[in-house]
């Protein structure tokens, strides 16, 4: 063999580097706190060193990068290393949390809310990080037990803390879990109080994670924090419905619910009673939290197949609403019946149907919403929004996608996201909530059929007075994360002349900043027929979203209008797919 044949010299680094991971395997198996991830390591690394090539992939994936810490914290699946969730990253999150706080603070004692979901884990985290925070000079405050996030979000401002941790990985399938993080008090300006971070907060605390060294060198005392009693909850529920509940008048509503496995079946029927809903049936299968939810292939309301058991019962009972809240029950979703079937609203329906309820004088309340009350949407949802807003004579706010930005969003009446998020009580609870929304909805619907009418007429009389909006999502999932990047590019490079048949108009690069707003990585086309698409990389799954809607005008015939929005949906979601190249 020559001396310039290569083969020696890569066989020395793979063998440079094979030994590098099983060191970093080994040096984290030391400091792991948790018996258990340990054990699960020490199998995975004996396979390794084994030459085990499936051990080798797994090891390599697990210690590939550090699960990574942004606006939306931590999510990620259930596992040993440092690119699972386990106790280990979480403590490290925690100590990097209080480090930072206490420096934000000057030195000043930091006040920190933490709660949990009942995820695989979910306890244990919360205990974690009371623990490891307490340790960093916090004042912590434990929830009694797993509650939703809302509840959470709502003690962060009701507390006055200074920061919040939510323990959940919401909707994700039941091998993940998560860790949100909200500011508050002297951490935060006011809009920014009970709302989850954003930068530079959220590079602030992934360095101070980065900074942690040894688990074993942290403290973490066996106490010292505070566990809240059940009047968390109560305060919680008592400025829900002291905000969106009382009575209505009218006939009584037969309603089904769904938890779907998660925590807010208890708290949801609670919010229910307290505003005079009683004849509320819960399924059966869904009512306890179950962290594996096993009648549901995904625990999100607006999976296909997640509602139909729901469903089944609603029309069992022949109901006259249907609410599901998702698992951490931050979210909502609302089935309605029609033409003997039931029609599940879309997020951008239930979004402006709400706005429209609200702002409605002699609807929800005498006067409506005041003048200056500011409702809001992501860029990515419904424009139907914006003409609602104009129609009341009330102002609009674009934000950037996510709740962490449509919060912030000053004078805020009512924000909502397509992926079926509201903020329907800003001054509660700053950030999406499925239990006030749910109780909104309720009283919206009962309001409604005290006239002869429902939730849909609404709906119908929108489209009629706006055209009708329609709108629909493509989320093309890849296995190589660079074909997202590259998909942008080729987007910006040579955007698409014609969409749905209609000439494209207008391509805006989010990059630039629109509207006002913070630069993002997205781009938005506008056609002549007044279609638009909005393309983003996903923020927390390997996909590329493009969002779609388009405006119909109904010129009387509604069922014409509405066959005719669906064509050219559909038509949309196809040509922008395949202009990706992803499609």
């Amino acid at each position: 063999m020559t001396h310039d044949d290569p083969t020696p010299r890569l066989d020395g680094e793979r063998a440079r580097q094979l030994d590098s991971l099983l060191q970093r395997a080994r040096a984290w198996m030391a400091d792991d706190p948790d018996t258990a991830t340990r054990d699960e390591l020490a199998a995975v690394l004996a396979r390794a060193e084994d030459d085990d090539p499936a051990a080798l992939a797994d090891l390599a994936d697990r210690f590939s990068g550090f699960l990574e810490f942004g606006t939306a914290g931590l999510r990620g699946a259930l596992g040993a290393g440092p690119r699972r969730m386990n106790r280990a990253v979480v403590q490290r999150a925690a100590a990097g949390l209080g480090s930072w706080l206490v420096r934000t603070l000057d030195g000043a004692r930091p006040r920190v809310v933490v709660g949990y979901d009942a995820r695989h884990g979910s306890a244990d985290f919360a205990a974690d990080s009371a623990s490891v925070l307490t340790g960093a000079g916090c004042e912590v405050l434990l929830l009694p037990r797993p509650l939703p996030t809302p509840v959470l979000a709502f003690c962060v401002r009701d507390l006055d803390a200074d920061a919040g941790v939510m323990v959940t990985a919401s909707h994700n399938p039941p091998q993940d879990n998560g860790y949100k993080v909200y500011l508050g008090g002297r951490a935060a300006s006011e809009e920014g109080r009970g709302v989850q971070i954003v930068p530079p907060a959220d590079a602030g605390i992934a360095a101070a994670i980065d900074a942690v060294g040894r688990l074993a060198d942290l403290p973490r005392p066996d106490g010292g924090w505070t566990s809240l009693g059940e009047e968390a909850l109560q305060r919680y529920l008592d400025a829900v419905t002291g905000a969106v509940g009382g009575t209505t008048d009218g006939p009584a509503l037969r309603v089904v619910a769904t938890p779907l496995h998660g925590v807010g079946g208890e708290v949801l029927l609670e919010a229910l009673r307290r505003s005079g809903f009683d004849d509320v049936a819960v399924v059966a299968e869904q009512a306890e939290p179950d962290p594996d939810f096993p009648t549901v292939a995904f625990p999100n309301p607006e999976e296909p197949g997640a509602l139909d058991r729901a469903l089944a019962l609603a029309a069992e009972r022949d109901a006259d609403l249907l609410l599901a809240v998702d698992p951490d029950a931050d979210r909502c979703c609302v089935a309605v019946p029609e033409a003997g079937s039931w029609r599940v609203l879309t997020g951008d329906e239930l979004g402006c149907l709400l706005a429209e309820c609200m702002a409605r004088p002699g609807l929800l309340s005498e006067e409506g919403l005041p003048a200056g009350a500011v409702l809001a949407c992501s860029v990515v949802s419904s424009q139907l929004l914006q003409q609602i807003a104009a129609h009341h004579g009330l102002p609009f706010g674009p934000a950037l996608t996510g709740f962490k930005w449509i919060a912030r969003v000053p004078g805020l009446a009512f924000g909502y996201e397509e992926a079926i998020g509201y903020c329907v009580a800003p001054h509660v609870v700053r950030d999406k909530d499925g239990i006030s929304t749910a109780v909104l909805v309720a009283r919206a619907a009962q309001a409604l059929r005290r006239d002869g009418r429902g939730l849909t007429d609404v709906l119908d009389e929108l489209a009629e007075r706006h055209g009708l909006h329609a709108t629909g999502q493509v989320s093309l999932r890849v296995d190589d994360l660079s074909l997202v990047p590259q998909a942008m590019a080729r987007l910006r490079s040579t955007p698409p002349t014609e969409l749905a048949g209609a000439a494209v108009t207008g391509t805006e690069d989010l990059a630039e900043g629109v509207d006002g707003l913070p630069p993002t990585d997205g781009l938005r086309f506008r056609t002549a027929a007044g279609a638009r698409v909005v393309v983003r990389p996903s923020g927390t799954e390997p996909k590329l979203k493009c969002y779609c809607e388009v405006v119909v005008p109904v010129d009387g015939d509604l069922p014409a209008a509405r066959a005719r929005a669906a064509e050219a949906l559909q038509a949309l979601r196809r040509d922008i797919a395949a202009a990706t190249g992803l499609g």
